[in-house]
């Protein structure tokens, strides 16, 4: 815990904020605050740096398609469990 400045003092308040922080959805005021908890707390800024790297990386992965066949396996999935079936179908 960061002690001894005044908005966010707590880890728990920042990490709160975090995801709105990284995607700027702050106010002004709490996009302030946020940012100078991470200056000041390396345990948040660690985190911080990890959520932006893997927002980053997931961003570059694109879009896929899912294959033609996977609405039928889901389909297929839901009709079995919904009928009360213990474990996944196998496939065939």
């Amino acid at each position: 815990m960061m002690e001894g400045t005044e908005g966010i003092t707590r880890c728990e308040d920042a990490l709160r904020l975090l995801a709105a922080y990284l995607d700027g959805e702050l106010d002004r005021n709490e996009h302030f605050d946020v940012e100078r908890h991470l200056e000041a707390c390396r345990s948040c800024y660690s985190r911080a740096e990890f959520h932006r790297l893997l927002h980053s990386r997931l961003a570059g992965l694109g879009r896929r398609e899912p294959d033609p066949e996977f609405g039928a396996r889901l389909a297929d999935l839901v009709r079995h469990f919904t009928r009360g079936g213990e474990s996944a179908p196998h496939p065939e």
